[in-house]
Order: C-alpha cells, then structure tokens, then sequence
C-alpha cells in the first residue's frame, strides 16, 4: 500500500459531520485543518427508521463542502466512516450513494464495537502514556461507545444505543426540561449502563470522556465554577439543578455552552449522569482525541503495517482453527490467477485483491460449525461478526467472497447479467480465481500442478493447462466440468484446456 505524507478522516457522527487533515511525520500525526458542522442526522430518522428529506439534504449540502477540501486528495489518503444513523437507517444505502457522489470518497459505515476500537485509539494518542487501565466513554449523537484499554489497546468494547440527539427528542421533545422528565432519561440511561457495568467493574482505574458532550460539559462545569477540571459528580448535580430550574432550553444561559450544542445538552446531560452513576465516576477527565482521530491513526498504520485487517485475519484463523497450510495454497494460486485477468492494475483492482487474499485465507473457518454448507456458514461469520478493522461493507464482499467459492452462482450480485459495475465487474473475477484455486488444492496436498493461464475477454474466460494433467487426474477433470456448468448457468463460458 502506498505512503501518504497528508491523510484525511471524514467523521459522518449521528450529531455532527467532521473533517480532519493532518500530516504524516514519522509515527505521529499532525493536524492541519479541521471542519465541523452539527448535520444533526440522528434527528431526520423517523419512526420507520428513514431519514427523512430534510436531515439528507443538509448532509449532501455539508458532504459538498467537504468534497471541495478533499478534491486534491489522493483516495487511498481518504477513509470516511459512518456511525450510529446510518447503521439504523433503512435507506442508508439509498443516501450513501448520494453522499459517496457529493464526498467524493467511499462512505464505509461502521460497527458499533469498530466504532469504540477507533475512538479509543484517538483518545490513547490524545493523551499522555500511562500505566493505568482507562475507561473512556464517547457519547455520541445516536450511540455512545464505552472502552477500557490500556496503552493504545483496547480490551473491552461495547456501544450502547443512546446518544444526545436521540435522548433529548425522546425525553425532552420542544427543548422542554423538568424534574419527571430528567430523572426518566438518566434512568433510562442507567439502564443501557447497567447491561455492561458488571463486566467493567474494577477494570479501570481513570475514567475519560471524548467527543463533543463530554467536552460540553467540561466547558460548562469549568466556566461556572462547578469543577476545577474535567467532569466531577458534584458538578454535574449542580448543572442538573440549573437545568430543571431553566425549564427549557430557550431559557437556558449558561457560561461556556455553545449554541451549537445548546439543542442536545440535555439529552448528553442525561447520559453522562447515567454513566457516572453506573460506573461510580467521581471525575473524569475531557480528552481532545476522538473517532477522527482514529480514523487517521488506522489508516496510517495500514500503509506503516500495522493494518489492524491483517491482525484481525490473523486472529479469525486462529480462532476458528484454520487449515493454514491449506489456506496459503489456495491463497497464492488464487492471487496468480487473479492477477493474469488483471494485467492493467486499478484501485478498484487493488483493493479487491487485497479481500481476494483475506477471503482465502478465510475460506473454510465455516468448517468449525459444520462441513456441509461450510462456505455459508463462513460467509455468515464473516458478515455479522465483530471484526476489527473491517467496516460493515469490507465483512460484506468477504462474506460475498467466501459465499462464492462453491455451489451456483445465478443469486450472487456479482453474476447478474446486467451488473456491468467496474467493482462487481472485478470482484467476479476474485470469485472464478477463488474458486478454480479451491478446485485444483481439493486434496489438500502440495501437488504438482501444471502451468496454468487463465485469461478472460468479456464474459469468456480461457484455462490454459494440458489435456496429459487432466487425463491423470480425471477428479479435478470431473470438478472442472462441474465448475464449467455452473458459470455456463450465470452467462459465463470457460474453455480449457488450451
């Protein structure tokens, strides 16, 4: 993967849209420009879990300005990620396509546990090292990621689906606040706390909060006198009685609350009295280092490698006790045969030889549930487990891939006879080479194979290799005319031997 010496981060967060440039020295990032405007996109999801007209068109107007920053950019400099709205959304991908377009760059949407991995490697780099386990608590607009790590690792995960924008429409509708009203939505925070609280408990010995609540509240505190530093319980019980006492939020005046974050204050209020109580937080300190902050590090390791993908294949094979010697021989000759289709090298190429790679060394960790159907089984793995690293759309083309090295192919995207897509287009060739390299390694064996060619023109594909080979090993001769049938059925012809 190339070097970049500027890297940027597109934060698309429930409450507000960032954008952070920095510059590449050594190991350590230095930032250049940011921009931040509060899209609020949380509150355009309606009960049917749409976004609404309004809350996209102030994204797509916010997704341009951004383009015009990033338009020089090289886009392997670029990562953007999505979080908590567009996870819900239904018609999320219907947006994303309109945003991808208005950006400029992919939108990869993100897991919530790949959310709290990314926040807490920004934090970790915004702060001093230290000895000490750490609790960081990110609240969000429509999520809040709680992590404990030590150093720049995280050990525990989770992200609970409450953030300031969506409590305070549910809790506090119009900017209303009284006392009934409070106590519901620190309760009900307390609650989602509570799932995880336990598992916490004596794992950390400093609490840290990051984004933009935890800052808020820092400022307020600090500017009126109610904490010397950070977020105090104390502090925060004499904020809670200024709140009720204001009884709304266009009555509330308080030193140090910006106008931008006036609307959801309450809503992050009610959360991080939630937390506080939950954990048994005395202080907490207010870091600068959030998911932006993340994003670059991540994508800064993947060109220093470090990519945390590879780690995360690594640990998938272990765990899921992979045939590694197997998983390698599929892997190289699937990346042969991938590469002779694809002489003239793209990014769309590169990047899907890259999954190529993964998804067969992937390829039969669905063997530890069950043989039979074992690729499904690997390809649901795949798409629905936590993996760090990997965005919602990465776990997707792997499960898409792996899915694919076996059985018919007329039900995958990748083989519709109109997709004429550039990446499906790419990705169909990933699949043939897994597959023909899944075929010819059957014996799981370092056989002897014959030189083989695979080239394609259009929907054609020709396998060199020679009629000899094939007549002594009249097994791969049968699966070769089982495979051919089965591309023969999705519109494709493969024609050996040369």
């Amino acid at each position: 993967m190339s070097e970049y010496s500027i890297l940027a981060a597109v934060d698309l967060g429930s409450n507000s849209f960032k954008l952070q440039v920095a510059r590449v020295v050594d190991d350590q990032i230095y930032p250049l420009d940011a921009l931040k405007e509060p899209v609020r996109l949380a509150a355009g999801v309606d009960a049917d879990k749409h976004l609404d007209a309004d809350s996209q068109q102030r994204a797509l107007d916010c997704l341009k300005r951004f383009g015009e920053r990033l338009r020089e950019l090289p886009s392997g400099a670029v990562r953007c990620v999505g979080t908590s709205a567009l996870r819900v959304a239904e018609n999320a991908e219907e947006f994303l396509e309109k945003a991808e377009a208005a950006l400029g760059c992919p939108i990869e949407v993100i897991a919530g546990r790949e959310e709290a991995r990314l926040v807490y490697i920004g934090v970790a780099h915004s702060l001093p090292a230290t000895q000490q386990a750490r609790l960081v608590v990110d609240i969000g607009g429509g999520s809040t990621e709680c992590i404990v790590g030590e150093g720049y690792t995280p050990r525990l995960m989770e992200s609970l689906h409450m953030g300031c924008v969506n409590f305070s429409q549910r809790f506090f509708p119009d900017g209303r606040i009284d006392k009934h009203a409070m106590k519901q939505a620190e309760l009900a925070a307390r609650a989602e706390v509570q799932t995880i609280a336990a598992s916490y408990a004596g794992q950390w010995q400093e609490a840290i909060g990051s984004s933009g609540s935890a800052r808020a509240l820092a400022d307020v505190l600090m500017q009126n006198g109610w904490a010397e530093s950070g977020i105090t319980a104390a502090g925060l019980a004499e904020l809670r009685t200024q709140l009720i006492r204001a009884g709304s939020l266009d009555k509330l005046d308080l030193p140090g609350l910006k106008s931008d974050r006036k609307p959801v204050i309450a809503g992050g209020f009610a959360i991080m009295s939630g937390v506080f109580a939950e954990f048994g937080i005395e202080h907490m300190i207010a870091a600068d280092g959030a998911l932006r902050e993340g994003v670059l590090y991540d994508l800064m390791g993947r060109f220093h490698h470090r990519d945390m993908r590879v780690a995360t294949v690594e640990q998938f094979m272990s765990r899921y006790h992979v045939d590694t010697p197997q998983a390698e021989r599929v892997a190289v000759l699937a990346g042969r045969l991938f590469d002779q289709m694809q002489a003239d090298a793209t990014a769309d190429t590169a990047a899907v030889r890259i999954f190529l790679q993964w998804a067969a060394q992937l390829h039969e960790i669905g063997i530890s549930i069950a043989h039979s159907g074992y690729h499904k089984h690997g390809a649901y793995i795949l798409a629905n487990a936590d993996m760090p690293g990997f965005s919602r759309m990465d776990q997707t083309l792997l499960g898409r891939l792996v899915r694919a090295q076996r059985g018919g192919l007329n039900k995958l995207p990748e083989f519709q006879h109109d997709n004429a897509e550039p990446v499906e287009y790419i990705t169909r060739l990933a699949v043939l080479a897994l597959r023909l390299a899944v075929l010819f390694y059957r014996s799981r064996a370092d056989v002897v194979l014959p030189e083989l060619r695979l080239a394609c023109q259009g929907s054609n594909y020709r396998l060199s290799l020679s009629e000899e080979w094939l007549a002594d090993n009249l097994l791969t001769a049968t699966a070769l005319e089982e495979e051919k049938a089965d591309l023969k059925a999705v519109g494709i012809k493969l024609v050996y031997p040369d």
